[in-house]
């Protein structure tokens, strides 16, 4: 069993990106470290994901809409292999909003897995997010 499935107590959903995403994320991290603006980690990680073959779309569009009409749009980070929300901040520490966002943009796009990366921190923060969770259940703490 890998890292990922001990620390969430159960198999992940597309562990096998995940996992990919993840170390992607980490040897961002290790060489960058914590200090830059969010925009420069998402830079680097969209030249990791390139040369790691993961496909991706970087700010992908997702339209908002109440009661059929279009009120806003939100851009993703990323959206990786039409299927994981990959969300980055650099803040520092993350905040119970970001997590209620993410879940936000999977229901507006119908799917279930999220990522957030937290790169501001000495450890790379990384948290696994879900479309719906049971009340009283927490978000998986992925970090390195």
């Amino acid at each position: 069993m890998n890292q990922e499935s001990r620390k969430a107590g159960k198999i992940l959903r597309d562990s096998e990106m995940t996992q990919q995403i993840i170390a992607a994320a980490i040897r961002v991290h290790r060489a960058l470290g914590p200090g830059f603006l969010e925009s420069i980690y998402e830079e680097a990680l969209a030249v990791e994901f390139a040369l790691s073959g993961i496909q991706f779309v970087r700010q992908y569009p997702v339209p908002l809409f109440y009661r059929d009409h279009q009120i806003g749009e939100h851009r993703l980070d990323f959206l990786v292999e039409r299927k994981i929300v990959v969300e980055l901040k650099a803040v520092s520490r993350l905040e119970d909003i970001h997590f209620a966002i993410g879940r936000s943009y999977l229901k507006a796009i119908s799917l279930e897995d999220g990522l957030l990366f937290n790169f501001a921190t000495i450890r790379l923060t990384i948290k696994r997010f879900c479309r719906e969770r049971p009340s009283g259940e927490a978000a998986v703490d992925l970090s390195e």
